[in-house]
């Protein structure tokens, strides 16, 4: 009976789904993801800036343009999104107040990173889109001294 009445309520408040990494202990972070993400932003922003703009005429060139342009568009919104939050997760999780003693400017870097990825979203820039790269990059080489472990910077392009 006590089941039924617990499955009653279950039913009648249900618990809303969550994800979430991490508010737990498991202490697994690492700067690689948002390097890809940001990465994908410059590659997007190249491919934006290659396009050519078809004759006004050619309808079905037009559309097969504005399509493409679509999803490039999208593409780099979400990884430029994407690269926010993986860089949000290090700094609000990861990073603690002793940090601050190696790296006066990580608060600083972060915050640029951050409206880096929001520059990146709501323009098509090279120069932007570039400097979220290397912003990724100077969090990757922070992140990595503060385990005391040299690990490389690479890109995939």
């Amino acid at each position: 009976m006590f089941k039924r009445i617990l499955s009653q309520v279950k039913n009648w408040f249900p618990a809303e789904e969550v994800s979430a990494h991490c508010d737990g202990p498991c202490g697994v972070y690492d700067p690689s993801s948002a390097r890809i993400y940001a990465e994908a932003v410059v590659s997007m922003t190249k491919k934006l800036m290659e396009l050519e703009v078809p004759d006004a005429s050619d309808k079905a060139a037009v559309i097969k343009y504005n399509n493409t342009f679509s999803r490039y568009v999208a593409i780099k919104e979400e990884q430029a999104q994407k690269t926010k939050e993986e860089i949000l997760i290090l700094w609000t999780d990861y990073f603690k107040p002793k940090h601050l003693e190696q790296y006066p400017d990580l608060h600083d870097t972060f915050w640029k990173t951050a409206k880096l990825c929001s520059a990146s979203k709501v323009e098509v820039s090279a120069e932007h889109a570039q400097e979220l790269l290397d912003s990724v990059k100077k969090i990757h080489d922070m992140f990595w001294a503060t385990k005391s472990r040299d690990v490389s910077w690479f890109t995939a392009s």
